[in-house]
């Protein structure tokens, strides 16, 4: 195996197991399809979101007066239960400082019972008698503001159970072991002072009671014997939570009463703003579908009634400059149509006399029989632009009608082609039909299509360069198409819509070979819309140009796409494209081989002038704009130069 061959193959390989991997994972449609049901849904609400700006601003209200609500209550929350802490330790401190002083003093002064088994042995168990009544007696005068607890000296080494601990003892039913954290434990062994800190009281088994906040203060001491041991205050901190907890159900009640209050306020504010808006935006509406009599109702004299008169008084000068346009316009129509009308009858004179000087025109000397046969060409222009600009205001002023019948557009073609044979002979142009063996039958004008198709293919045999033209028929669906392709200079960027503009020439300087008026496109233009088709070019320079007529199968129904691509097959975007699948597919293939030898044709001829008859077949229909604007024009690649001359649209 060669080596070239070698990393091809593992290329092609690892570029199937790519295209495998991107395919097969079933996450990709899993995940798109989670998407498109959670979006579907809130299609309307984000619809609503976007057109309503009251509930945006309402909504950007309520959000900023919730932040400030919460920041606030966070802020007063923390300065109260700060508050209530300190005054709780610096009442406990106090309560528990006394305590201590209360317990050192006891121990230092043994009472009169106590003084003759001072020196006896059994000094220990009347240590313990001691405490559990130093225990009582302290705890006694808290009624339940806090609890007493005293453990033995060293407990604090470790976290033994309350049966493991000797001495250890506790007021209330409490376990003093669970209840005094061991951090603080170690703080009273190892040093000497007041120490507190926070904790939870917890209670001996089958009390019942459940764990409750603390403030725990504890201090080093000594008993009647000398001997240290651990005295802690547990003061709960029940109260202080119940108002922490009253507070912050306050805060929050009144913070959502302040928020829907702001809510409200925004809207009643807001809506005294936005709703002369909406009814400028109605009324702009009713304006701009020509109900020009529309204003608003202007009520005081604020911001919003100076906006309402400025609207009205833009209304009006609108509506009156409307008006002056359409009498204006209708003035002009009126003008060209009886000037046009006007002007037969002394052109009829000027032809009958032109007709008679040019049949003895073989009598005159050669200058005046060369002026006779000027002023018959000149006059046969003349009338055909007066034609023209007669059916131009007919179209102007809405007096054009539609006589449509069922008509075989192959026929209408083949009259066309008739007629314009002589010039594709004299051009040595070859017009070529594709899609005529199966009839391609429409409602239509035949009159006003034929004048279409006339004008389509003269332009395309004048501006074609001796190449084919090939007319191209199809149809599928509800519509019906016929385009015009010729292999001429093309059009430029920008030209396939202007070239419907009336007298609009791509190149002022070149002459009209058929001496066209330069109205025929635009009339084309008009038939098209008559009948509720379109018209539409394509081209690009040096590449030809393409001319597109789509009309609708039966009459007054609405085109939804052309039986016929814009772009032609044959143009230098396809073949491009063509010849990048064929390279693809020659590299996938392996070198050497060539299963589709088209794109080097492509390459080496990008504008056949014999291009190959192809089957025409019906094509997917693409949705496009109103006649002549969905044209489309590629440009020149840079490598090229520029055209020979001007577009395929000049003169039309």
């Amino acid at each position: 195996m060669q080596p070239g061959k070698a990393r091809s193959g593992s290329r092609r390989g690892a570029l199937r197991g790519g295209r495998l991997l991107q395919d097969g994972t079933p996450g990709g449609p899993l995940l798109r399809l989670c998407v498109r049901l959670v979006r579907r849904p809130l299609l309307p609400a984000v619809r609503i979101w976007r057109r309503n700006i009251q509930l945006r601003v309402v909504a950007a209200t309520l959000l900023m007066s919730l932040a400030v609500v919460l920041a606030l209550g966070f802020v007063v929350i923390a300065q109260v239960s700060k508050g209530l802490l300190d005054a709780k330790e610096e009442a406990a401190q106090s309560q528990a400082a006394g305590g201590f002083a209360v317990a050192q003093e006891k121990a230092n002064t043994p009472s009169a019972s106590d003084g003759a088994d001072a020196t006896d042995n059994k000094v220990g168990r009347d240590a313990s008698t001691w405490m559990n009544s130093l225990v009582k007696q302290l705890a006694s005068g808290g009624q339940t503001a806090f609890e007493v607890a005293a453990l033995g000296a060293g407990t604090g080494e470790q976290a033994p159970t309350s049966q493991g601990v000797k001495g250890a003892r506790a007021s209330g039913n409490v376990d003093p072991t669970a209840s005094v954290p061991l951090d603080l434990r170690k703080a009273v062994n190892h040093n000497t002072g007041t120490f507190k800190t926070f904790s939870q009281i917890r209670y001996t088994a089958g009390t019942g009671k459940h764990p409750e906040p603390a403030l725990v203060v504890g201090k080093r001491l000594t008993d009647i014997n000398g001997d240290p041991y651990d005295l802690y205050y547990l003061f709960p901190l029940t109260q202080e939570e119940e108002s922490l907890n009253l507070i912050k159900v306050t805060i929050a009640t009144a913070g959502v009463f302040v928020v829907v209050l702001l809510g409200a306020i925004a809207w009643l504010v807001v809506r005294q703003v936005v709703t002369p808006v909406r009814m400028a935006a109605g009324i702009a509406e009713r304006l701009s579908a020509g109900r020009l009599q529309e204003r608003m109702k202007v009520t005081g004299e604020d911001d919003i009634a100076r906006l309402g008169e400025a609207f009205n008084k833009m209304a009006q000068n609108l509506q009156n400059k409307i008006q002056q346009l359409e009498e204006l316009s209708r003035m002009q129509r009126r003008f060209v149509s009886d000037v046009s009308h006007e002007l037969r009858t002394p052109l009829t004179t000027v032809r009958m006399a032109a007709d008679v000087i040019h049949d003895a025109r073989v009598d005159f000397d050669p200058i005046t029989a060369r002026s006779a046969e000027l002023l018959a060409g000149q006059l046969d222009r003349f009338e055909s632009l007066l034609a023209d600009l007669l059916e131009i205001s007919r179209f102007d002023a809405g007096a054009a009608d539609l006589q449509a019948e069922p008509i075989d557009l192959r026929d209408v073609v083949r009259r066309v082609i008739d007629g314009a044979e002589p010039l594709a002979e004299h051009k040595g142009t070859r017009i070529r039909v594709l899609g005529d063996t199966q009839p391609v039958i429409a409602e239509a004008d035949a009159r006003r299509v034929e004048r279409v198709l006339r004008n389509l293919v003269v332009n395309a045999v004048e501006h074609g360069e001796g190449r084919d033209v090939v007319v191209r028929l199809a149809s599928a669906g509800g519509a019906v198409a016929v385009a015009v392709r010729d292999y001429g200079v093309g059009l430029k960027p920008g030209e396939a819509t202007r070239v419907f503009n009336r007298f609009w020439r791509a190149d002022p300087a070149r002459a009209r070979t058929t001496g066209g008026t330069g109205l025929g496109l635009s009339i084309a233009v008009e038939d098209a819309r008559l009948h509720g088709g379109w018209l539409q070019a394509w081209g690009e320079p040096g590449g030809g140009s393409q001319f597109r007529l789509t009309l609708p199968r039966t009459a007054d129904e609405p085109l939804r796409g052309s039986p016929i691509p814009l772009e032609p097959e044959d143009s230098r975007g396809n073949r491009a494209r063509a010849a990048a699948e064929a390279a693809g597919r020659t590299a996938a293939a392996g070198p050497g081989s060539h299963p589709d030898g088209r794109a080097e044709r492509a390459d080496r001829d990008p504008i056949p002038p014999r291009p190959a008859v192809a089957t025409a077949l019906p094509v997917p229909a693409d949705p496009t704009a109103l006649p002549g604007n969905g044209a489309r024009v590629v440009a020149r690649p840079a490598d090229q130069g520029p055209a020979q001359e001007d577009g395929n649209g000049a003169g039309r």
